[in-house]
Order: structure tokens, then sequence, then C-alpha cells
């Protein structure tokens, strides 16, 4: 089940795509943007990503800053944010763990066929890492904007 509006998310850390060990903790005090998406560099993750990329200093004025996790590697996520100059960072999550914590995989229908996988959402969360805001399903083009109209950058 997707966490909801009002939960408290306890930190974690993954590895982020220099194999940094990136933890929630680290960004006390700010708002955080933690967006699930299911591969990198694919046509609606890419879409996603670089609409986060296009405004990431209107994110920063706001006092925000972006995470996008999904099941892929730091080498993987290394070679999305060069190809398309990503200024946040990716999180690994190979095992899952943090994906299915948040309520972010589950059944998928694509091409007639029926699968588990991860679920393009995303979650907005206070300073105290509370969740002000939850995405169950999210268009990729116009999300980034969404948000920032949310956090009142418009």
């Amino acid at each position: 089940m997707m966490l909801q509006e009002g939960t408290k998310v306890e930190s974690f850390t993954l590895q982020d795509e220099s194999g940094k060990a990136i933890s929630l903790d680290d960004f006390d005090g700010k708002k955080k943007v933690i967006y699930f998406y299911p591969r990198d560099d694919t046509p609606g993750c890419t879409t996603e990503a670089c609409g986060f990329r296009d405004v990431y200093d209107d994110f920063l004025a706001k006092d925000a800053v972006v995470l996008g996790i999904s099941g892929d590697t730091p080498e993987s996520h290394t070679k999305f944010r060069d190809k398309f100059n990503l200024p946040f960072h990716l999180l690994a999550d190979v095992d899952k763990k943090i994906i299915k914590r948040f309520g972010s995989w589950g059944e998928k229908k694509s091409g007639g066929r029926t699968y588990d996988g991860i679920l393009r959402t995303t979650f907005v969360l206070d300073e105290q890492n509370v969740i002000i805001k939850a995405y169950p399903k999210v268009k990729t083009e116009t999300h980034a904007a969404e948000i920032l109209e949310l956090l009142g950058a418009k």
C-alpha cells in the first residue's frame, strides 16, 4: 500500500550515481521531492527527469531537493545523469526495499500483459520528512510544474 499524506517517513540511505551513500538525513531542514521511476533512459522516465532538470533552480529557490529513485545500478544512473545533464541525485534501490516501503511497487499492464514493477509515483516531504503530498499517478510532461505549484513557486 502506498504511503499516505501525513505519514512521517523514516530515514533511509541509498547509493547515488557515483556510489556515494546518500541519506534522507543529509537534507534535514529542506523539503524533499522523492520520485520513483521505472528505468533509466526510457522515454517516459527521461521526460520526467528532464522536466525536473529544466526547473531545478526553482526547486532550490524553494529550499527543496529532488531525489530520483529506481532499481537501476549506480553505473546506469551515471550514464543517465551524464547523458541528460541531470543536476540532482539519482538513487539506486537495486533490492527495491525503499521502493516497496513507499508502496511504489505493484501490478502494471503493458502490451496486453500484467507484471509487477516500479510504479511512477512521487512524494513531497516537508522539512520534518512528513508527506505533504503523494502522487500515485504522474503525467511526466507536467509533473515538475505541478509540484512547483504545490510548493508555491508559481
